[in-house]
């Protein structure tokens, strides 16, 4: 059999398990930042807002990042499940964090405002590359 069928044939299934256990872990981080937020996304969304729909966006792919960069580097899933809950704590925490500090934020995206939602994303997205990077060991290739 050629070799990169057999590379195909045994590395598949694990692939599968991580990335499924990475996608389960972004749909529940995603979950607790839509509970921890203190304006309430999906309804603003179904509603219309599209500031709220650019901060949805924002925050999953910031949860996204740091989780990718887990994936990235774990070796099995032990290793992702805990890099990976690790990442999106921090991540949510730094979430709050920029929620409280960008005080007024709320009733602007409340009120359909786009520069707040893209300063919130910008925010989030970089502390997302801030944390993604910081759970990177450059001298070992992995965390």
């Amino acid at each position: 059999m050629n070799t990169a069928i057999e590379s195909f044939v045994s590395g598949f299934p694990h692939f599968l398990l991580m990335t499924a256990a990475a996608g389960v872990m972004l749909i529940m981080a995603t979950t607790i930042y839509v509970l921890l937020t203190p304006w309430k996304e999906l309804a603003l969304v179904r509603g219309g807002n599209g500031a709220a729909g650019l901060a949805l966006a924002g925050a999953i792919a910031g949860l996204a990042i740091p989780l990718a960069s887990c994936l990235a580097a774990s070796v099995d899933l032990f290793d992702l499940l805990i890099w990976g809950i690790v990442a999106l704590l921090l991540q949510l925490i730094t979430y709050r964090i920029v929620d409280l500090l960008l005080s007024g934020i709320p009733a602007r995206i409340e009120n359909d405002e786009a520069g707040a939602a893209i300063v919130l994303i910008a925010a989030k997205l970089a502390a997302a590359m801030l944390l993604a990077a910081g759970l990177w060991d450059p001298n070992l290739g992995r965390f």
